[in-house]
């Protein structure tokens, strides 16, 4: 069994990751224009879309030809509710997932027994990625259900010859507990829970640094750089990136790779992206960031075609898996992005000041209010236990004055007690918009 943090070795490499740059280019464009056709041909909204834009699956002879074709989104998929976008007859469906539905109709995506296979095969070459071999436990705190972490990662670590437990969220404490005994050497969790955990850890009196885990595979949400040093000194653990999302599979469209940890490697011969500005629509050059888009290259059930994520990253040449484009960490979501005074502020820009900031803790919440005519943003951040009045006090001016310098905005910054603010079970809301109440 290698070393975590080792690059892989050869023999541990899939047929995909042998793949040379331009071996992999000959069969994207094989996959495209087979996805295309059959979008087309069974796709009653892919039809409409490709006929009003004047494009056909046989116009698509080089790669560069798919920016002629229409961009799907998520209101495609909530219009066509339930299973509106399926590609095949349900007898051919074997499970179906779906957003949580929070600001509208949810979006439900299906999958073959030929979709879940491939699902489990990128998840496995996500897990080997970061470290994980045949033979590891890999503890799962993705919320199982309709939502597609928790199995997602389930079958995905099966099929890398791990050992799974399903945890799932929610027990904090009897999670802690679970990992003391079964001795897991991996984690796969959304962040922000991980320093849930973390805090229930050292809350009973056990140092994180000294259990089984050695790597944590952490996704579902945007997080930071400042966030992984923290969790790191925190477990000296290695902690990696995962990307995905329910409408292109699930999680495992991209990984980080533990021995580079530069960014997200995607799996290009599944999954098709482009960077796009998104005002504009332009295709944005290598390096320059936008909105990341997606197109499948092997999903029968559901095909998806340049579907729009909000993501915003940036895409560069692969590293440690040569063949593959990197992302960048997502910094942010278009819709996620508030507008405070003609100003663009991210959760994530936030995040990495608090996270730089002594005296208090990773655990903030950003609340906006309307005073007057005019927007206004306070931030509320848990003081460390240790931390006295002074110490609070000079935190405050100091997450004021970073965001100020850094964002461009000036902020209120209040400190609260340790432990007042909301926990994470799985994903984390961080801003409370009251501007409406």
């Amino acid at each position: 069994m290698s070393n975590l943090g080792e690059p892989l070795p050869h023999d541990l490499l899939d047929d995909g990751e042998r793949l040379t740059r331009d071996q992999l280019r000959e069969l994207q464009l094989d996959r495209l224009r087979a996805t295309l056709r059959h979008a087309y041909d069974h796709v009653e909204l892919y039809r409409k879309k490709f006929d009003e834009a004047g494009v056909t699956p046989d116009d698509c002879r080089a790669l560069e030809d798919l920016a002629r074709f229409p961009f799907t989104t998520k209101a495609d998929l909530r219009d066509t509710y339930p299973f509106g976008m399926f590609a095949v007859p349900m007898d051919q469906v074997r499970r179906v997932h779906a957003s949580s539905g929070t600001t509208g109709r949810p979006t439900v995506v299906g999958y073959t027994e030929n979709d879940l296979s491939m699902w489990s095969d990128v998840v496995a070459r996500s897990i080997r990625a970061a470290g994980g071999r045949p033979g590891h436990k890999v503890h799962i705190s993705y919320g199982y259900g309709l939502f597609t972490g928790g199995l997602g990662a389930h079958y995905g670590a099966e099929r890398a010859g791990c050992t799974v437990i399903p945890a799932s969220g929610g027990m904090t404490a009897r999670q802690v507990q679970i990992i003391q005994d079964f001795r897991p050497e991996i984690i796969m969790v959304t962040p922000s829970y991980m320093l849930t955990l973390l805090d229930e850890f050292e809350k009973q009196g056990v140092d994180p640094r000294g259990t089984s885990l050695k790597v944590g595979i952490f996704g579902a949400e945007p997080w930071t750089e400042e966030m992984r040093r923290e969790i790191e000194e925190r477990t000296a653990i290695h902690a990696v990136d995962i990307y995905g999302l329910s409408e292109v599979i699930g999680p495992g469209v991209a990984q980080e790779c533990v021995e580079t940890k530069d960014g997200l490697h995607v799996w290009e011969d599944h999954f098709y992206p482009e960077v796009v500005d998104p005002v504009t629509h332009e295709i944005m050059a290598e390096g320059e960031e936008g909105e990341i888009v997606f197109t499948s290259l092997t999903k029968e059930a559901l095909p998806i075609i340049r579907y729009r994520t909000r993501d915003l990253t940036r895409l560069l040449p692969g590293t440690a898996r040569p063949a593959f484009r990197r992302m960048r960490k997502v910094t942010g979501r278009c819709d996620d992005m508030i507008i405070l005074r003609g100003v663009n502020v991210f959760p994530t820009q936030i995040e990495e000041i608090v996270l730089r900031t002594p005296a208090v803790a990773p655990h903030f919440q950003i609340q906006l209010t309307r005073r007057g005519r005019m927007d206004h943003m306070t931030v509320r951040v848990e003081a460390r236990p240790d931390a006295g009045p002074e110490q609070r006090r000079a935190a405050a001016g100091a997450i004021a004055q970073g965001v100020k310098d850094g964002v461009g905005v000036s902020v209120d910054v209040e400190i609260v007690e340790p432990e007042t603010l909301e926990r994470s079970l799985g994903k984390l809301k961080r801003v409370k918009d009251l501007r409406q109440e």
